[in-house]
């Protein structure tokens, strides 16, 4: 398997895990109305995203250049937006959401994504164009 093909099937298994924290924040009450598998599934599937992660940070040391560091300061400065965004959803959800059981799954993901986006992206070769 190529270095970009291992990339992708890690940032596709890391989209596929954000499914079970949304899932445990929108439903009243996880333990009795979600099926018996989703939390084993959940867990399953976290330890092959930290693999993954693991990975990928393996295949793209040593190998990040300019544009790749470019790359990542552009994506953290978007990606502070997201702070602000989670406030307005916090405000706004409520008690809608039931966050004791969601948000410690969207925030180890979401520090994951931010730690090995460098690595990723050299792993993937997706620098965007020099400016």
């Amino acid at each position: 398997m190529s270095r970009r093909a291992i990339a992708i099937t890690a940032a596709i298994l890391f989209v596929l895990s954000w499914v079970f924290p949304v899932g445990a924040g929108i439903v009243r009450s996880p333990r009795t109305t979600l099926p018996q598998w989703w939390g084993p599934v959940d867990v399953t599937l976290a330890f092959l995203v930290a693999l993954g992660a693991l990975g990928v940070q393996v295949l793209g040391h040593g190998t990040l250049d300019k544009q790749a560091e470019r790359t990542t300061y552009r994506v953290y400065r978007i990606t502070l937006h997201a702070v602000f965004a989670t406030g307005v959803l916090v405000i706004v959800g409520g008690n809608r959401i039931n966050w004791a059981d969601c948000v410690t799954g969207f925030l180890w993901r979401s520090w994951l994504f931010l730690y090995i986006l460098p690595w990723w992206l050299a792993a993937a070769g997706l620098q965007s164009p020099t400016a």
